[in-house]
């Protein structure tokens, strides 16, 4: 059985295999990382260990190697970066007349790609939109519409029952609600 460290990319995510490459690791060590989306920073949630060939959905791809403290610097430097998009990206939404809501936005590591996270009530044309943003931020464009539950565990809030909620907190996959279990919950329908 293949030897393979758990890799998460946000604070409540599920996990990724990795091979650590002969790297000693540990969790909440921080590790670079290729992904299909390009080269991230992670953070390890599951210490190396043994795991069965049925577990892995496809080829383990190594570690690059642990983040260094440029590493994280170059992290922050993309959060700081991300949150300017975001305010930029706003603009450019009222400037094209679109009905979205934007969420969040979120640099790769290297920074080959900027995505954006936006609610709209139905389907939304942002073609012009990506040329636009593309044409200012000169890296590829990513625009994904989201859930009002996927929008609720990006900014967080405070739950009916007075607790943050469940879904930043610890819930990693989604699993369909009843309207009973809504109504029990005082949910707004």
């Amino acid at each position: 059985m293949p030897v393979a460290v758990g890799v998460s990319f946000r604070r409540v995510a599920r996990s990724y295999w990795f091979d650590p490459a002969g790297y000693e690791l540990k969790e909440w060590d921080k590790v670079l990382v290729e992904t299909a989306r390009g080269q991230e920073l992670g953070t390890v949630r599951i210490a190396p260990r043994e795991v069965s060939e049925e577990d892995l959905q496809a080829p383990l791809k190594p570690i690059l190697r642990p983040a260094t403290a440029e590493d994280l610097q170059q992290y922050k430097q993309n959060l700081y970066l991300a949150k300017e998009a975001v305010g930029i990206c706003k603009g450019k939404i009222l400037k094209h007349g679109l009905p979205m809501k934007l969420v969040h936005s979120e640099y790769t590591f290297d920074r080959s790609q900027l995505t954006f996270y936006f609610v709209a009530e139905g389907r939304v044309d942002f073609r012009e939109l990506v040329r636009d943003l593309a044409a200012t931020f000169r890296t590829r464009i990513l625009l994904l519409q989201i859930g009002p539950r996927d929008q609720a565990k990006m900014m967080g809030g405070i739950g009916p029952c007075g607790l943050t909620l469940c879904c930043s907190t610890f819930l990693k996959e989604f699993f369909p609600i009843s309207m009973k279990m809504a109504k029990d919950q005082s949910l707004f329908l």
